[in-house]
């Protein structure tokens, strides 16, 4: 009987062990994908890449009180920050954005030539989900998109279930983007 009931204690206690290292386990991964960031594109290979390895010199924009209201309309809030770095060449321009998606910014290139979208990159995803959006199936659809005199996107874009959020960031962006896009050409012009 001595026998048995040592038996039964070891096997409780594999089993309270294996127990306690699956709660570990667990945990630090659940740790790890908390803080996931995933770099899929760096922002200079972005910007020499659009530019084919001749970037021009970086410009800046201000976001001052003409423009901050409607990049705030746009977004649903004020941008994180009042300058925005962005690379022109004649009817082409380049810009580096970031928008939250649900918890964590997504970091996204966008290149614009003659008012219309040319190429949408998710450069840096830091989310857990809506990792989708980073997949030409669904950046695709921004090509050749240009912006509506109420800002909005003048062609529907199919949405990706589960990554609602994402989708909605990168609309913001794209949008954000037409929009500058349009203040500096008429900059430029006069």
């Amino acid at each position: 009987m001595g026998l048995t009931w040592e038996l039964v204690i070891n096997s409780k206690r594999r089993i309270w062990n294996a127990f306690v290292r699956i709660i570990v386990l667990s945990f630090c991964v659940g740790i790890s994908s908390a803080d996931a960031k995933t770099i899929y594109q760096t922002k200079s290979d972005f910007v020499n890449e659009a530019f084919s390895h001749t970037p021009p010199r970086p410009n800046t924009i201000w976001l001052t009180r003409q423009y901050s209201p409607t990049v705030k309309k746009i977004l649903g809030h004020s941008y994180k920050s009042k300058r925005i770095k962005y690379w022109r060449n004649s009817a082409k321009s380049v810009w580096i954005l970031e928008e939250i998606g649900k918890e964590k910014p997504i970091t996204l290139g966008i290149i614009i030539n003659n008012k219309k979208i040319q190429k949408l990159r998710v450069l840096i995803f830091r989310e857990k989900r809506g990792e989708e959006v980073r997949h030409p199936f669904f950046t695709r659809q921004f090509i050749d998109i240009e912006l509506t005199s109420d800002y909005q996107l003048n062609r529907y874009i199919d949405g990706i279930s589960g990554a609602t959020l994402s989708v909605n960031a990168l609309g913001k962006l794209a949008r954000m983007a037409l929009y500058l896009d349009k203040v500096i050409n008429e900059q430029h012009q006069k």
